[in-house]
């Protein structure tokens, strides 16, 4: 990510949240580190593991739900991983008591009081696994048609991809919907939410320096952390981020980002994770917070701006008669749509879209015989309505 790397090379930042003197033991400066590496007593404080580990097996099980040897059991096994269980070509993911399917939908924020709507959502995505296997696996060798599932390759000898009888990649509406449903929604709506940093004694805990046991961390600096995990968790060196180091909010992050007309989102997001820790540190909750609404603004414009890109593209690519690309396309924006409903806008408590406008969208794209039917108009419509929502333009977000 060459925009952090420079803007690290620059300086570090200084915070108060106050300017009046007389405030400042009250309002601690911050200083802002210049990459996110935190320690105490000479060791490091930062610890993500578990969400390195959730990345890794999301990883591998997207590479499940392209085999199509797999049984819709193999696939399951993977997504709802209990203990011991031989799912995972990596041992210690299999001994761990990790999974991913118990952390869709699972914020405090928006799921604690709202179990109803968490297993309908985690229910949805069980649907698709099971279809990848009874469905599209069933009829790997067969030519998609309206109603059929099957096999499309893209124009000029291109990728061969692997649709339901509507035209839908579910391998892709659930790594997108994942995106959402697990990275966003874990970090924004758990993690940095204020009801899981000062949760029961973390204030007191925090100010006074007390760590968990065998730890070298806070339980404050901790929560922070595996929100920073869920985003960074799978680089080379997480503490100086490049982007692109998965399949899922990192490397679409980079998208964004490249975007000339987005540029600087992903600077605005890890430059907010290091002040906010930074804040954290020097016991500057106003400041903390404030790092807390910046990275929600950014990180939900992620799933909001690819999923106006690919509505766009899948109606270019069906417009030049090429249905794989096409349905590849408006499978990812799929996908993104339904990542939607785990946004955070600033300041509030809400989505920028509910639940219920979610499943409108998805119903609407899904109608008669799903992509084989869908107009240009359709499409365009729902991208102004998402673009508006956000602040950004659709020709923006097409690029």
């Amino acid at each position: 990510m060459r925009k952090i790397i420079l803007g690290i090379a620059i300086t570090s930042v200084l915070f108060t949240s106050c300017s009046n003197d007389d405030d400042i033991n009250s309002n601690p400066q911050v200083e802002a580190p210049l990459t996110y590496k935190f320690m105490r007593d000479g060791k490091s404080t930062v610890d993500f593991n578990g969400q390195t580990t959730r990345i890794k097996m999301a990883q591998e099980f997207l590479s499940a739900l392209k085999d199509n040897t797999k049984s819709a059991a193999d696939l399951q096994a993977m997504f709802a991983h209990v203990e011991g269980g031989n799912d995972f070509s990596v041992a210690d993911f299999n001994a761990s008591g990790k999974n991913i399917r118990s952390k869709v939908a699972a914020s405090k924020d928006y799921f604690s009081a709202n179990t109803t709507v968490s297993n309908q959502i985690k229910s949805v995505m069980d649907s698709w696994i099971e279809q990848q296997a009874t469905t599209v696996f069933t009829n790997w060798e067969t030519i998609a048609t309206s109603g059929t599932a099957g096999q499309l390759q893209q124009a000029g000898g291109g990728t061969v991809r692997y649709v339901d009888g509507k035209g839908l990649e579910l391998d892709q509406a659930i790594a997108k919907s994942l995106i959402g449903g697990l990275m966003t929604d874990q970090m924004l709506n758990h993690y940095l939410s204020t009801s899981v940093l000062d949760e029961a004694s973390n204030i007191q805990n925090n100010n006074n320096g007390i760590v968990d046991e065998g730890k070298s961390y806070t339980t404050m600096e901790h929560k922070w952390d595996e929100a920073y995990g869920y985003l960074y968790g799978n680089e080379v060196n997480p503490s100086v981020p490049v982007l692109g180091a998965d399949s899922f909010l990192n490397t679409y992050l980079k998208q964004v980002d490249s975007d000339p007309d987005f540029a600087g989102t992903a600077l605005a997001v890890y430059d907010a994770l290091k002040s906010g820790r930074a804040a954290i540190v020097a016991t500057n909750y106003e400041v903390r917070d404030a790092q807390v609404e910046i990275i929600r603004e950014n990180i939900s414009k992620v799933p909001a701006v690819r999923a106006v890109h690919y509505l766009q593209s899948g109606k270019e690519k069906m417009a030049a008669g090429d249905m794989a690309s096409a349905f590849h396309a408006l499978s990812e924006a799929y996908g993104f749509i339904n990542s939607l409903q785990f946004t955070r806008q600033p300041s509030t408590s809400s989505p920028y879209f509910t639940h219920e406008d979610v499943m409108s969208f998805m119903d609407t794209l899904m109608e008669g015989n799903g992509f084989w039917d869908v107009s240009p108009e359709t499409l365009d419509s729902m991208a102004e309505t998402i673009a508006t929502k956000f602040g950004f333009t659709v020709a923006q977000a097409a690029n």
